[in-house]
């Protein structure tokens, strides 16, 4: 390990613990030591802004915070307090308390395009509870998933089409079909090609590339002609994009969309939300045949909704999704000005809208590499920067960013190094990082 590199005995030491009692050392993949350099895991001890501190005591900027989940900063003391407050009075009950309803109206207000919500504890359930409603009220067994979006869901249904589909069944996998992302003529051809038997089209409104122009209308248009439910996971365009969700901002209102992640700034909260017409088949008042939606012991902790809607009451009233786009939009500029003035401006390339920018790292012929990710996330925690993503915080300050930006720019000159000796191997320091989904260890 080079002396400039972070000491991390006591964080080497606690993830060989997690590993004896934890699978995969962690209770997220994406947050798995194999997605980090040989020996560079930090594990964290507390977090305050956007910086964290790891059992070694080495400070780092941090981004892509609880997997975008803490957009406001970690320890907000507005989210903390609404939090306290709460957890004097008891956190959940053999009825509902007087906060959902409070929660509920909340939610409602920030997001005007959905007409009833249900709370829960993660977004795989939201996700979970939108297929099986969408299946129930078009009694269709087919869900269409964006085959460019990453991720859906822990469930059968979406698991399934991915590398690590063990334990998934043939039949379950079958039934989950897929559709490119901003190609309305394909789409249209898979509704075609399975008339009559697609319950619901399930995507991220956006990711890394916004919408083609009338696209996303044109999939409202599909749904509509073909008769199966659109439902937008909003989990990370929700907040990021606008509070009231990417469709607010585009102006297209699917049938359901689900929300988490930056709804409870690391508070486990997540909401389905969408059409009075649909939800309430997980109601009471309707009289058909009852959908069992979401139901579960925690999904409406008192001290959860209460954060969520001080997050809420935060954006709103603050800005904060005006603030993460000029925060991202700064150090954009700066990683790219810096990449380019180490002559790797077409290998460490910044993506993504300003408020979610990710980052790919190219090899000498610009093909996606593992291994020069491994070089570049090397370099960036020995800088004390700890960047999975380029995702911002509200909490970062204008230092934070030029700091981060000096940062890239001594990694894109070990980076220039490894290119012109067309090997990146004796800037690894081991292994190369892993992708979180394949299908051997």
């Amino acid at each position: 390990m080079n002396a400039e590199e972070p000491s991390l005995p006591r964080s080497r030491q606690a993830n060989e613990r997690l590993h004896a009692m934890v699978p995969g050392g962690a209770h997220t993949y994406a947050k798995g030591d194999d997605q980090y350099p040989e020996n560079l895991a930090p594990v964290i001890s507390r977090g305050s802004g956007a910086h964290v501190w790891d059992v070694d005591g080495n400070r780092y900027i941090e981004y892509g915070s609880g997997l975008r989940s803490v957009s406001l900063g970690h320890a907000h003391p507005r989210v903390t307090e609404a939090v306290r407050r709460e957890l004097d009075r008891g956190s959940n009950f053999v009825r509902p308390s007087i906060v959902e309803v409070e929660a509920a109206e909340r939610f409602l207000a920030t997001v005007p395009t959905a007409e009833m919500v249900k709370f829960a504890k993660n977004g795989s359930d939201a996700t979970t509870a939108a297929v099986r409603l969408a299946r129930a009220v078009t009694g269709r067994p087919r869900v269409a998933v964006c085959a460019d979006h990453p991720f859906f869901s822990v469930d059968d249904w979406f698991i399934g089409t991915t590398p690590m589909s063990a334990g998934v069944p043939t039949a379950t996998d079958e039934l989950t079909v897929t559709f490119p992302y901003g190609d309305l003529a394909a789409t249209e051809e898979l509704l075609t090609r399975y008339r009559d038997e697609v319950a619901c089209l399930i995507l991220e409104p956006a990711t890394h590339t916004e919408p083609p122009p009338g696209y996303l209308a044109g999939l409202r248009e599909l749904a509509d002609r073909h008769g199966c439910v659109l439902v937008f996971d909003e989990m990370i365009t929700g907040f990021r994009w606008s509070e009231a969700g990417a469709q607010s901002l585009y102006g297209v209102v699917p049938d359901l969309s689900t929300f988490g992640k930056a709804l409870g700034n690391g508070f486990a909260v997540a909401a389905l939300a969408g059409r009075r017409e649909l939800m309430e088949r997980g109601g009471l008042r309707h009289p058909g045949e009852r959908v069992f939606l979401l139901s579960t012991t925690h999904g409406a902790e008192t001290h959860a909704l209460a954060a969520a809607m001080a997050v809420q009451a935060t954006y709103v009233e603050e800005g904060v999704t005006a603030r993460l786009h000029a925060l991202g939009e700064r150090l954009a500029s700066g990683v790219r000005e810096a990449a380019a003035g180490m002559g790797v401006g077409e290998h460490v390339v910044v993506r993504g809208r300003a408020s979610n920018l990710v980052f790919a790292t190219l090899d000498e012929d610009r093909q996606p590499s593992q291994r020069y990710r491994t070089l570049f996330l090397r370099r960036l925690l020995a800088g004390g920067v700890l960047a999975p993503s380029f995702v911002v915080s509200g909490a970062l300050s204008d230092a934070d960013i030029d700091q981060t930006v000096d940062v890239v720019a001594q990694a894109c000159a070990v980076y220039r190094k490894a290119l012109d000796a067309a090997d990146p191997t004796p800037w690894m320091g081991g292994r190369a990082v892993k992708p979180v989904f394949r299908r051997l260890a």
